[in-house]
């Protein structure tokens, strides 16, 4: 484990005093635990939302989830961020805003239940083109990424109780992160994307959680022709995936996985 592993470690666990039962018996162990964290977003000096989250990459998450709402464009639009960790809060200024009486400003606490996607859009809010990359990837190399998605994480081997995304190039992981929440985790690799300048065109989306309609809506947004997960998907994430024209690769495992839409892209 590098030092960056055991600090992200520290920041996102918490040891705790179990008595474990087995065949053997009972014994008194100590067990690592996902943290989970409470995240205030404030929009040019409104409170926006607060999400139910684990405790690292703020900036990353607020502005991720920000891009995924629609409420922020791109990094031109942003003029200053502000995160107190120790309070919770992270503030955003963007050159331009929605209106403080809009929707967007009715107060919402987002959890890190499977329920706890973004919740301010609805499918006709979706602005995102049809997806008309001609980027392909082996089957090989579905499975090669998968293999080590699965093995990137320290957290999730000692925990089980987070969830990974990350961006690849079809052949190597670009940027990973994780959270407790699904959608917290694709919102953390979008924001740091859009911070560091990195492109999301023609790049491939992975994920361990199952896809959902609102998991399909983000990786839309960034338009992102390949999404491939360890779990599987809802009925409407595939519908919204054939419809965006994304390739949809699902249920990966040992050496099958199945592919939901626009199977062209496997090669």
């Amino acid at each position: 484990m590098t030092s960056k592993d055991i600090k992200n470690m520290e920041i996102n666990t918490e040891k705790f005093p179990v008595v474990q039962y087995n065949d053997s018996g009972k014994n008194g162990i100590q067990k690592t635990v996902a943290r989970e964290f409470l995240l205030t977003i404030f929009l040019n000096g409104q409170e926006l939302v607060t999400i139910m989250c684990s405790p690292k990459d703020l900036k990353y998450l607020a502005v991720g989830f920000l891009v995924s709402e629609g409420l922020l464009q791109n990094l031109e639009s942003i003029n200053k961020i502000e995160v107190d960790e120790f309070a919770g809060v992270v503030r955003v200024e963007t050159k331009e805003a929605p209106d403080p009486d809009s929707r967007f400003f009715a107060k919402r606490l987002i959890t890190s239940g499977c329920g706890g996607g973004a919740t301010f859009y609805s499918a006709a809010d979706i602005a995102a083109a049809k997806i008309e990359s001609k980027m392909t990837i082996s089957a090989e190399d579905v499975l090669a990424l998968a293999r080590e998605f699965q093995h990137h994480s320290e957290l999730y081997l000692s925990t089980h109780g987070v969830h990974s995304a990350a961006i690849c190039d079809g052949k190597k992981i670009l940027v990973f992160n994780e959270d407790i929440g699904r959608h917290n985790a694709i919102d953390k690799i979008f924001g740091k994307c859009l911070l560091e300048q990195i492109p999301t065109d023609n790049r491939a989306v992975i994920s361990s959680g199952r896809v959902s309609s609102e998991i399909m809506h983000k990786v839309a947004k960034r338009n992102i022709p390949i999404v491939i997960s360890i779990s599987s998907p809802t009925s409407l994430g595939v519908r919204i995936a054939d419809d965006f024209g994304i390739t949809l690769i699902a249920s990966v495992s040992g050496k099958k996985f199945d592919v939901y839409s626009n199977a062209w892209r496997i090669d």
